[in-house]
């Protein structure tokens, strides 16, 4: 299962320069607004110790964790949903991704060109949102045209839903509500997933800071952002973009030593991962054995079915049973037989939920 997180920001707030850090690639980071023209994406693998602990206890000759996808998408400004700047173009590559990490300058610094002249991170998220609010509007607006007549008088029972879940989120987001903030039914889930609305995206703010500022408690500007995010029920992670950087051009054991040396215990990036992993409500399980040790995502409430599928939709089609064992187990006991000797290997059927740390081998017969 693919995960893709959009980052999205005004200009010159260091959305590049993140992305550099996370994928250690050199794009264009310049000094200047709409340095970024086209989207750019990186793969990164997901950090996880227990994927560590596999490898040394398997030795295997392939060794794949999960993996993480980025797109660094080009500086927003007012009027975007209008065509300002660069415009739809953007907010388009924006309704493909599955999470928002919005990046919010939170530090001052006269040298670097601000599109509005000011540092101000509230303003700053305001123009964001409401530029991805005003586009999922001007769909609204445009289908509700089409489909409000044709529920009136067919009596459509999927389509007077349709019409009753574009009206809640219209009367939303002209309240100034993102759709993210709403508790939709699964029936108007499913009639709205095509949309793929902007606001409707679980979102986790970034805050930018100095380097200088790592150690220290949040400055004036976090905590005005973590005050907004939480009123909305979001998620805010500190880092800066310059550190991380810097961080990802390092080996492990340098990396490690310029952490211990900044005060801190972990990278912002993995703070970034970790925290869209739990917006997005995902969780991994594990194949392995000599040949592979394996992670694989999975979203909360997936049967052994479905996650059989992750692998291949031959293991769905011709699933029989999962033999599972859990990563805390295995650790505990010291290898798969000990676990199993101890009673703790379990069969399960189809419709058992997966666990975060499960370690899995199932049965198919296609």
């Amino acid at each position: 299962m693919s995960l893709t997180a959009g980052i999205v920001g005004l200009p010159n707030v260091g959305k590049s320069t993140l992305f550099n850090a996370i994928t250690n690639q050199k794009i264009l980071a310049e000094n200047y607004p709409f340095a970024t023209i086209e989207p750019n994406v990186g793969v990164v693998t997901v950090p996880d110790d227990r994927m560590t602990k596999l490898k040394e206890m398997y030795e295997p000759n392939r060794f794949i964790p999960t993996a993480y996808e980025f797109t660094d998408i080009a500086g927003l400004v007012k009027g975007a949903s209008k065509g300002e700047g660069l415009g739809n173009k953007f907010l388009s590559h924006i309704r493909e991704v599955d999470a928002i990490v919005e990046v919010v300058r939170c530090f001052d610094n006269g040298k670097i060109i601000h599109v509005e002249g000011t540092i101000d991170p509230l303003r700053d998220i305001e123009t964001i949102n409401l530029e991805l609010a005003i586009a999922d509007l001007d769909i609204i607006n445009n289908r509700l045209e089409k489909v409000s007549k044709k529920a009136r008088t067919t009596k459509d029972k999927d389509t007077i839903i349709e019409v009753e879940a574009l009206e809640k989120a219209k009367k939303a987001l002209e309240e100034n509500k993102p759709l993210r903030q709403l508790e939709f039914s699964k029936e108007e889930q499913k009639v709205l997933k095509s949309y793929s609305f902007l606001t409707i995206k679980p979102i986790i703010y970034l805050a930018n800071i100095e380097e200088t500022e790592l150690e220290k408690e949040d400055n004036e500007y976090v905590k005005q952002v973590k005050d907004y995010a939480r009123k909305e029920g979001s998620q805010v992670v500190s880092l800066c973009a310059k550190v991380e950087e810097d961080l990802s051009e390092l080996d492990e054991a340098d990396k490690k030593e310029m952490l211990e040396a900044l005060g801190l215990t972990e990278s912002g990036l993995d703070k970034l991962i970790t925290a869209t992993y739990d917006i997005l409500g995902l969780a991994t399980y594990f194949t392995v054995g000599k040949d592979e040790v394996r992670a694989w995502t999975f979203k909360k409430g997936m049967n052994a079915k479905e996650c059989a599928g992750i692998i291949h939709t031959d293991f769905e089609k011709g699933f029989i049973r999962a033999e599972v064992i859990s990563y805390n187990d295995l650790i505990e006991y010291g290898s798969e037989l000990k676990v199993k000797e101890v009673g703790k290997a379990r069969l399960e059927g189809k419709d058992y939920l997966m666990q975060d740390g499960d370690i899995c081998h199932f049965r198919f017969n296609v």
